[in-house]
């Protein structure tokens, strides 16, 4: 494997490269890419931001989430050239102003992060749910619903989903 990109096989890592735009956490970002190579990666290894893991590689545990286009998608499963011109907001660029996002208060609060793996994408997709309901009532099967892409293995989801419903009601006070 490469030095520059250890998560590029060898042979890829000689092959032309695409240059895309794309704006993370708030910052314009010109980035040369692989042209299969995963979001994820770029990610984690060209722009340092290390707090989006890699669990399953597959898609099925979301430990890879972020935002794309203000949606969360599985960064393991997303060329990055399909983030060209996009945004991009990851477990990093929630905190805004030195300020932890609603949920991370309501994460650190309730006791919900155990091993650390899935929690930078339960966070982010937690996020998303809390800030596009704007502070609003979700019921607990509704919000286990939009969790359902992220597993975990060290809880029974007790503790997230009580730092969700925490988070949303931190936002209506709020907001």
């Amino acid at each position: 494997m490469s030095a520059d990109h250890p998560a590029l096989d060898p042979r890829e890592a000689a092959r032309p490269r695409v240059r895309i735009r794309v704006t993370v956490n708030g910052t314009a970002r010109e980035i040369d890419v692989a042209p299969m190579q995963r979001l994820l990666d770029v990610l984690r290894n060209d722009l340092h931001l290390t707090g989006t893991k890699e669990g399953c590689g597959e898609g099925e545990c979301g430990a890879c989430s972020v935002l794309l286009a203000g949606r969360p998608v599985n960064s393991c499963l997303v060329p990055a050239v399909h983030a060209d011109g996009q945004e991009i907001t990851t477990i990093e660029g929630l905190a805004q102003h030195g300020a932890m996002h609603a949920v991370q208060k309501a994460f650190v609060k309730a006791g919900s992060a155990q091993c650390g793996i899935c929690t930078p994408g339960m966070v982010v997709t937690a996020a998303w749910l809390v800030d596009s309901h704007k502070g609003q009532a979700v019921p607990e099967p509704e919000i286990r619903a939009h969790l359902a892409g992220n597993l975990c293995r060290c809880t029974g989801y007790g503790q997230i989903v009580e730092a969700v419903v925490d988070a949303l009601q931190q936002q209506a006070t709020e907001g």
